[in-house]
Order: C-alpha cells, then sequence, then structure tokens
C-alpha cells in the first residue's frame, strides 16, 4: 500500500515538452492584459454612467473561460512531458511455514479422537484454511526416525489439500518397521531447514517471513535438538510446537505378527508436556495444545507470532519506487475545461467551446498513448 510521495524527488520522463509552457505563459499574460483593461472600463462604467437600475459586471465575465482553457492546457503539456516520484510503498510480506509433522507409531494412539495421527491433520486443515494464501507459502514433511519431505514450499492451497485427502487414516510409516518406533525431531527440523535451503537455491530468497510448526506428542524423541534448534535461530526461523495426546495417554498399537494376530499393546504413550515446551523455548517459538482452544485460534496465533517476528527483522519494510503522475494533471485538465465551459453564456460559443475541448483532449489521449 502506498506510503506517500516524495515531492522532492519529482522529475520528467520528457523534460523537452516543458519548452511549450512558453505558449499558455504568454497566453496567460495577455489574458492578465485584458483582464486589466475589461476591469479598468468597469470602473468607468461606475463612475461615468448613471442609470436608474443597479448593474452588476462580472469579476471576470467571459475571460474566465480562457484562464481555465489556458491553464488546462498548462496541466496538459505538464501531463505530456510525463511528471514522476518517488513514492514508498509498503509491500507486506506474506509467510512461510514449514509444517514438520510426527508420523511415529505413538500417533496411532488413540486418547485423542480418531486419534493422534488424523487429529494432526484435522489442525492441519484448520491452519490451511487460516492463512490468507496471498503471499502465503506453506511446506510438509513427515518425520519419525527419519524424515521424508511431502511438499515443497508452495502458494497453492490446492495442492496442500489435495495431499491431506491422500495421506490416509493412519501414518505412511508402518509399525512393522522399526525406525516407525522413534520420534527424531531434530532429524524433523533439519529437513525443515533444507526445504527452505532448497527453496532459495530454485528460487533465491524472499522477504517472507519463515516458521516451523512441529506438531508431535514428544515420545520417546531422539536426537540432539538442540544443534538443530542452533541452526533454526540462526536462520531467524521461529519454532513452534503443537503438541497432540493427553497425560494420561495411551497404548501404541503393535504391529500384526507373521500369522496376522495383533499382539497386546504394551507400550503407553504419554504427551511429554515439558520437553516440548523445552524445545519451543529454544527454539524461539511458542507451545501450543491440541484441544485446549480451537484449532483456528492455534493457527492464527502461530502465524501472527510469525509475521510479528518479522517486522523485527525488518523483514516487510517500505521499498521505494517511481511511480507516474501524469494522469492527475490529465485528470485537472478535464475538469478546468468542464469548469470554463460551464462559464459561458451563449448557447452558439457553449457548444463550438465544449465541442473544441473535447476534440483537444482526444488529440492529447493518443498522443499519451
Amino acid at each position: 500500500m502506498p506510503r506517500g510521495i516524495d515531492l522532492t524527488t519529482v522529475g520528467f520522463g520528457e523534460p523537452v515538452y516543458l519548452w511549450l509552457l512558453i505558449g499558455p505563459l504568454v497566453l496567460l499574460l495577455l489574458w492578465g492584459w485584458q483582464w486589466f483593461r475589461r476591469n479598468a472600463d468597469r470602473r468607468r462604467s461606475f463612475t461615468e454612467r448613471v442609470v436608474p437600475v443597479k448593474r452588476r459586471h462580472p469579476l471576470v465575465g467571459g475571460l474566465g473561460f480562457w484562464l481555465c482553457l489556458i491553464l488546462a492546457i498548462s496541466a496538459s503539456i505538464v501531463a505530456l512531458a510525463r511528471p514522476r516520484a518517488r513514492i514508498a510503498v509498503v509491500r507486506k510480506a506474506g509467510a512461510d511455514i514449514v509444517i514438520l509433522q510426527d508420523g511415529s507409531a505413538s500417533m496411532y494412539v488413540t486418547d485423542v479422537k480418531p486419534d493422534r495421527w488424523r487429529r494432526s491433520i484435522r489442525f492441519i486443515r484448520a491452519f490451511a484454511d487460516a492463512l490468507s494464501w496471498k503471499g502465503d507459502r506453506v511446506a510438509l514433511a513427515l518425520f519419525a526416525h527419519l524424515a521424508a519431505p511431502q511438499i515443497r514450499l508452495t502458494k497453492d492451497p490446492n495442492a496442500l489439500f489435495f495431499f491431506l485427502d491422500h495421506l490416509g487414516d493412519h501414518s505412511p510409516f508402518r509399525l512393522e518397521d522399526n525406525p516407525t518406533w522413534d520420534t527424531n525431531i531434530e532429524e524433523g527440523i533439519g529437513w525443515g531447514l533444507k526445504l527452505v535451503e532448497k527453496d532459495e537455491q530454485l528460487f533465491g530468497k524472499t522477504k517472507n517471513p519463515k516458521g516451523f510448526v512441529v506438531i508431535t506428542d514428544g515420545q520417546a524423541w531422539s536426537g540432539d535438538v538442540a544443534i538443530a534448534l542452533r541452526e533454526a535461530r540462526v536462520r531467524q526461523v521461529p519454532v513452534n510446537v503443537v503438541g497432540v495426546g493427553t497425560g494420561i495417554g495411551g497404548l501404541i498399537p503393535e504391529a500384526p505378527g507373521p500369522d496376522g494376530v495383533r499382539p497386546p499393546a504394551t507400550i503407553r504413550a504419554v504427551l511429554d508436556r515439558d520437553s516440548l515446551r523445552r524445545i519451543a523455548a529454544e527454539g524461539g517459538g511458542g507451545y501450543f495444545e491440541l484441544d485446549r482452544e480451537p484449532d483456528r485460534d492455534i493457527a492464527f496465533r502461530i502465524i501472527d507470532s510469525v509475521r510479528r517476528r518479522a517486522k523485527a527483522v525488518e523483514a516487510a519494510k517500505a521499498e521505494e519506487r517511481y511511480e507516474d503522475l501524469y494522469w492527475p494533471f490529465l485528470f485537472a485538465a478535464g475538469v478546468l475545461l468542464c469548469a470554463g465551459t460551464a462559464l459561458l453564456g451563449d448557447k452558439t460559443e457553449l457548444w463550438w467551446q465544449a465541442a473544441a475541448a473535447a476534440a483537444v483532449s482526444l488529440l492529447f489521449v493518443n498522443v499519451l498513448r
């Protein structure tokens, strides 16, 4: 949105046309001489002639049209010279959000309905709905022991919703695979940074502030998270953590055996709030928990925190550019012609002058194209 025009930077793209202003200047001097003569006759009429009725002599009279015409021609010549000035424009940056979704075995637990995985996907949908998508971009990666990027940073909401529609009712990491039973948050954050880095390599750096949203229960997490958080702080990427699950927790279902029979569950997964709060604090973000407040409120708070951080690091700042100013002068010329035409008293003269003014206006518009 425009902040303001710096009048000290006004210049002209075609300054050679300004020499044409000599003509209107000469006409203005002639107009002043005619006005002086007319006022002299007006004063003499009041002093030398005595009539029984009250007389009225307009101060400008028929000269008003010619003054408006001279000024309109001057404004058109200035427009022809293409005036321009430097204008400050505030470009509001969007937000680049990387969603890191836990896909480990503990996401199969049903202590939240219908289970932690589907509850997380429902939150991601609400998060996507909360974005304006006007300059906003979202990426998605899943992680367990290893990370699996799913969507690079994209401004197309349909790509994200299409992927969410086809994720299925459970994590793509199978319970039969041992790596699924580990929550490597360091790997997830590391892959999030790689997604940002790859995007900058492909498309260049953007002014969008960046933020991570880690959705996890923190159960049996491994890896040196401090290393990943330190790198995120260096890159000025806050790490927000969204906890899913309950303090009571639930049992993680076992993988079916070779005979297809699922053994009894023995491992209980609980929400590790303390660890997740520490991760959020060290990552410069906030900790949120599903079902403690509406999903949209959580989403708006995260998005707002990322954008507020952008102001702190001057990610969204005023840019300066030059803007053409000839249209205001053309508009002023048209208004002056209309005002001058309204001052004419004779109808025949009025129509002729209106036709001439329209022809001159069309001529200047065609010249400026």
